[in-house]
């Protein structure tokens, strides 16, 4: 059996864990950036899971194993979501300004909770996002798409990442969720500061903070056809720290990842010989690239962080009670105990969007937006082709995410239908069509209506920093 340290000791000298780093395997590193899966290959050599550093000082523990990784995250009664019983958190090991705080920090909403008030946030984000018309959907990122592709479509020439996947998604939920576009640049840029966990964690935490107060302060007074007048009107009766809270995992889950998807899926498909001559053939080639891209290279590949209850056996390994557990979706899908040579066609098993109680409500309307958006790209700009070598495009550092710097293409210039569309940025959004505009109020009752007392926020900000 392998047993691994408190995150307070390390390693013993003489561990396969040791190193200069103390702690295990960095994930933190552009070496690992570049080149994941070799490192998930050393990883698994150790057993189920192994020890791993997230950030200078901040130890976990990283699965690898496809059935074990099952295992954490369908057994909530062994492993608890919520970051209070952080052992080194509490303790004061891991301080207010270490750059996972943004992504690991207790919050309460429906990501780092446990029943019972997961049920609570979790039917009220399950309900609310029931009531968005995916057909209506489509028409908006496609409308969306068609101005962020008129600004660069006669240049001949783009960045992909910038210019389209990392804006794209954005658009859309500022629009879900009723607020303009103007800040969407900032805001993207926030986002990738607190995915990334480096040194300006603190200042993207910061502003999407702000963010997030600013809509749930506009939409107290002005509710409308939105998802958040919805979360705010639904029976459960969401407080303000818990609707800021609840709005910022659905807006920071559905844009960082699914830029990521959007951009790895296009890498996919400009650069693998399966999909030559084939990118402007329907819908069948954007739905195989999704899914190659969600069993092999997740947007999100280290994340669903879970705490052991008390000390428990995963498949071997030791694991401690109160020190994180990481779910590598990334590894785990490629986990060389699956059947890695079968066709992966129609089979949606992998762990992309997690599994088990807190696995993504939202897959299907990311997949939705993703889909489209390349769709819709790939109408436009049938001849897009990468601008350089696809062994030349670099990966962004950090522990939890795929994704990559930059995604340079160049076409056939196409000259642009709507005059005046390059000014996208500083243009509002029409009403939404995206979301059908009935009453604030949810399509069906939840299953109960707790007794809880509306309050307001006092500080947001301290909430917001997960302590």
């Amino acid at each position: 059996m392998t047993t691994h340290h408190p995150a307070g000791s390390g390693p013993p000298p003489g561990c396969p864990a040791h190193d200069d780093h103390h702690w295990g395997t960095p994930l933190y590193s552009p070496e690992f950036a570049a080149n994941p899966g070799g490192v998930y290959a050393e990883l698994r050599s150790r057993g189920a899971a192994a020890p791993v550093e997230l950030a200078p000082g901040v130890g976990a523990t990283l699965v690898t194993d496809y059935y074990a990784a099952l295992d954490v995250l369908r057994n909530p009664h062994i492993y608890s979501k919520d970051p209070r019983n952080w052992r080194a958190r509490q303790s004061g090991e891991v301080p207010d300004d270490s750059p996972v705080i943004p992504l690991m920090g207790y919050r309460p909403n429906a990501l780092f909770s446990d029943p019972p008030d997961h049920v609570r946030f979790r039917q009220a984000i399950t309900d609310s996002l029931h009531r968005i018309d995916p057909h209506a959907l489509r028409r908006s990122v496609s409308r969306h798409a068609d101005r962020l592709i008129d600004a660069f479509a006669s240049r001949g020439h783009a960045d992909l990442l910038t210019e389209y996947a990392a804006v794209l998604p954005l658009l859309t939920l500022n629009e879900l969720f009723g607020r303009a576009d103007a800040d969407s640049v900032q805001l993207v840029t926030a986002l990738a500061k607190m995915f990334e966990g480096g040194d300006g964690a603190a200042e993207g935490d910061a502003q999407f903070t702000q963010y997030m107060v600013d809509l749930i302060t506009v939409k107290r007074a002005r509710p409308g056809p939105d998802v958040t007048s919805w979360l705010m009107a639904h029976p459960v009766r969401l407080n303000d720290e818990e609707m800021i809270h609840q709005c910022a995992l659905l807006i920071a889950a559905g844009t960082e990842p699914v830029q990521n998807l959007i951009g790895n899926a296009m890498r996919l498909l400009m650069s693998d010989d399966r999909f030559a001559g084939s990118l402007s053939g329907g819908s069948m080639p954007v739905d195989a690239a999704l899914e190659e891209v969600l069993w092999k290279d997740p947007p999100m590949a280290n994340y669903a962080v879970h705490y052991p209850r008390h000390d428990v056996s995963l498949r071997g390994v030791r694991l401690r009670a109160g020190e994180p557990v990481v779910i590598s979706l990334a590894a785990a899908s490629t986990d060389p105990a699956l059947n890695l040579s079968a066709s992966r066609a129609g089979n949606r098993a992998h762990l992309a969007f997690s599994a088990g109680p807190h696995a993504c409500p939202a897959k299907d309307l990311a997949r939705l937006i993703a889909a489209v958006a390349i769709e819709r790209l790939l109408d436009r700009v049938p001849d897009v082709a990468l601008a350089v070598p696809a062994s030349r495009l670099r990966w962004r550092p950090g522990p939890f995410h795929r994704a990559l710097t930059a995604l340079p293409v160049h076409f056939v210039p196409v000259p642009s239908p709507i005059p005046g569309a390059s000014t996208w940025m500083t243009q509002s959004p029409a009403p939404s069509p995206s979301t059908r505009p009935a009453p604030t109020s949810t399509v069906k009752p939840p299953a109960f209506v707790p007794p809880v007392r509306r309050r307001r926020w006092s500080s947001p900000a301290a909430w917001w920093r997960g302590r």
